[in-house]
């Protein structure tokens, strides 16, 4: 579901004989893109799904890291970029997260910031920054006395951090992992076992307080749209939910019984 439209919802679900997966599509940080039809995070999404909704049985955890970067890579050269703008500008680039769960391998892969539940445990794989300018960001709303209203309709907060933000993605793929068309820090993919007959939910970071059902999520993140509609307090976000949207984020969700 996406925050403001489905049409422009950068968040995807992927389900075939052999993989599951959630991809989360990177909010654009420029008013630049690839393919001038669609926001960078959506073509991200739909090239990363596309690659998952072919990708043999027994491909690994490498194997899909290697086969998605060539993907993403290959956009780039299909839509003319620049190679130099691309490796010094991260923002400019088709980015996204994914969890994938392989039925050959019986593992989930979190390649970036997306989460899972695997047997009633929880984990995600945040990026390292993410933390420091949520709580900036919070920060700044609080001191100024900026209104619910004022920031729904527009979120200085966010101004303040979005230089940070773009400076922390010069880190992709050097300290944390993402889908981006560079080699992915392998390292910063987290590889999950999955027992058999365990239930897996995925999920995108859209949904603050995952849970076991869609349902109980749905209505955690209702409740926090309501208490804490900045995302100030309760949870803190690099983003307000803003007037006119369903959410402060895109969101996916899949639970199976693996």
């Amino acid at each position: 579901m996406g925050k403001h439209s489905d049409d422009t919802c950068e968040d995807g679900v992927v389900t075939t004989v052999n993989h599951v997966a959630v991809i989360d599509g990177s909010t654009s940080k420029t008013p630049q893109r690839v393919n001038s039809g669609m926001q960078n995070g959506r073509f991200a999404m739909q090239l990363v799904s596309d690659v998952i909704s072919s990708l043999p049985a027994q491909t690994t955890m490498l194997q899909f890291c290697r086969i998605v970067t060539d993907a993403i890579d290959e956009a780039y050269n299909y839509y003319q970029q620049d190679p130099d703008i691309i490796q010094q500008h991260p923002e400019r680039r088709l980015t996204c997260s994914a969890a994938v769960y392989s039925r050959y391998h019986r593992e989930v892969w979190l390649v970036g910031d997306c989460q899972c539940i695997v047997g009633g445990k929880h984990y995600d794989n945040a990026k390292p920054e993410e933390a420091a300018n949520a709580e900036k960001r919070s920060r700044y709303i609080k001191e100024h006395k900026l209104s619910v209203e004022e920031v729904r309709r527009h979120d200085e907060g966010r101004d303040q951090i979005i230089n940070d933000i773009i400076a922390s993605m010069h880190s992709q793929n050097k300290t944390y992992a993402v889908i981006d068309g560079t080699p992915i820090y392998i390292k910063g993919v987290k590889v999950i076992a999955v027992p058999v007959d365990s239930e897996v939910v995925l999920a995108t970071d859209g949904y603050p307080f995952l849970c076991n059902t869609l349902a109980e999520s749905e209505q955690r993140l209702s409740q926090l749209l309501v208490d804490d509609p900045l995302l100030i307090n309760q949870f803190k976000a690099t983003k307000a939910y803003m007037e006119g949207n369903s959410s402060f984020d895109d969101r996916s969700y899949v639970r199976f019984k693996a």
